[in-house]
């Protein structure tokens, strides 16, 4: 990986044409930061307008998540996802529950002109998400949260001592 040369070529990510891209355009077309948002009566959530523009031009699927809550992605990333899966053994039990747990969630979303998306009310009723929900960007999905649940998750991403700890065994080494 050549960082220095502003080029960079990304293993294993959905081509934009060349699969070589700029840093720059690479961090422009990830999820980032974290928004707050209302669902209306029909359980429709509005999606952040920067993650808009990618969700529409490339399709999304909208899952139950690993941690009380609901993960969209775009069809490309789920692509990728599915083939992992799918070539997991059938003979194994935990591959099989993960394959009933992202297939059987999984659904293909459409955002309306107002750039809300629908929530299935099993997917709602899920992650107990009432009228106010938590949109995170998270690089290459977006998580959704009830408030309740991302203040858990946020209480245990603030403590530093923890996170030292958490974190040691991941190499986020820049060389």
């Amino acid at each position: 990986m050549e960082v220095s040369g502003g080029k960079w070529d990304k293993v294993g990510a959905p081509a934009l044409g060349t699969g070589v891209h700029t840093l720059t355009e690479e961090v422009e077309r990830m999820f980032l930061g974290q928004f707050y948002h209302n669902l209306d009566e029909k359980g429709r959530l509005i999606i952040p307008v920067r993650f808009r523009d990618r969700l529409n031009a490339e399709g999304s699927i909208l899952m139950q998540g690993f941690d009380q809550n609901l993960m969209l992605l775009t069809s490309s990333y789920f692509t990728i996802l599915s083939q992992r899966i799918n070539s997991m053994s059938l003979t194994d039990p935990t591959a099989r529950l993960l394959k009933r747990l992202i297939f059987s969630t999984a659904h293909q979303v459409e955002l309306d002109k107002a750039g809300r998306v629908l929530l299935p009310q099993f997917l709602r009723d899920a992650i107990d998400l009432e009228a106010e929900a938590v949109v995170i960007g998270a690089g290459n999905y977006i998580e959704i949260w009830s408030p309740l649940s991302w203040t858990d998750q946020a209480d245990q991403l603030s403590d530093a001592q923890v996170n030292a700890h958490r974190f040691v065994a991941l190499d986020l080494s820049t060389e």
